[in-house]
């Protein structure tokens, strides 16, 4: 009968750290693409009472020039991290701060070294979505103590996969000796270094920022001067030029996804990037070898 009060006590115990834990608000974590929403949910994984969302829509792209919008600003008024990629990318990143001073910045490139005049597409290169996973484990272990140890756990679970991606990927491209490419815009240096690649010229600079006809003669001139057999549009953007110069040169237009779209959904947005540089990797095999 003694024991009857104690096992009622645990039950009251348990009950108000129940209650406790469902009264405290969760901790909100937004994303500032899609590439950053997906690292941040690997990393986040199943920590309780954390919500994960992207601020632009899973459509978007890069934030080449992206404007803040008012929704947008409502949005981060009302969060505890903002996830940046950084390097440049978010240009918004001041108006952000002046708009909601105590929201706490991770930037997942911050020191990563950038090539190219400061190129920020980081993550595109497998080796550079490692560095950025790591880079947001620690700061969330840093801004959320209490979960540090799932959020640096959960880092490493992804960057072994990670790992098991990059080094299929130079299996199969290592060998190859066609190693000239055309891209559609600078997404790729990264990617390219990483797997010894040689960006022979890039279609436009900016999407949207069509080629001159001087700009296209030269691309076509490159490709036959020096033999290029493959040219890469993105499945983002219109390929109209990358179509211009297959109909001069012959050559066939394939698609590099930089992993900066996919789905919203978090079981689904898990896996994207893993997907889109599998896909990426038969598409670039397969054109190569040709």
């Amino acid at each position: 009968m003694k024991r009857f009060p104690i096992f009622l006590l645990c039950l009251a115990l348990l009950f108000c750290v129940t209650v406790t834990r469902a009264a405290q608000p969760p901790l909100r974590i937004v994303a500032s693409f899609y590439p950053m929403y997906v690292i941040t949910l690997n990393v986040v994984g199943d920590v309780p009472n954390v919500q994960v969302t992207c601020l632009t829509e899973p459509v978007t792209g890069c934030l080449h020039d992206y404007s803040l919008t008012p929704g947008n600003l409502k949005t981060l008024a009302g969060t505890d991290i903002f996830v940046a990629n950084g390097a440049g990318m978010e240009n918004f990143l001041a108006k952000a701060l002046l708009q909601s001073p105590r929201l706490k910045i991770i930037e997942a490139g911050k020191k990563f070294p950038l090539i190219d005049n400061g190129n920020p597409h980081i993550w595109v290169s497998v080796s550079g979505a490692i560095a950025e996973t790591r880079a947001v484990a620690a700061g969330l272990a840093e801004v959320d103590p209490l979960h540090a140890v799932e959020y640096k756990a959960n880092g490493e679970a992804y960057v072994l996969k990670l790992e098991a991606l990059r080094q299929k990927m130079h299996a199969a491209l290592d060998g190859l000796k066609d190693r000239d490419i055309i891209t559609f815009h600078e997404a790729f240096p990264y990617f390219a270094s990483e797997f010894k690649l040689n960006i022979a010229a890039v279609i436009e600079r900016e999407p949207g920022s069509e080629p001159s006809a001087g700009e296209l003669a030269d691309t076509i001139k490159t490709i036959r001067k020096h033999h290029v057999r493959a040219l890469f549009a993105e499945p983002q953007y219109p390929a109209k030029s990358a179509e211009v110069i297959h109909r001069e040169t012959g050559i066939p237009v394939g698609i590099l996804d930089p992993a900066v779209t996919g789905p919203r959904d978090p079981a689904q947005a898990r896996d994207s990037y893993i997907k889109a540089m599998e896909a990426n990797l038969k598409v670039l095999a397969g054109a190569l070898k040709k």
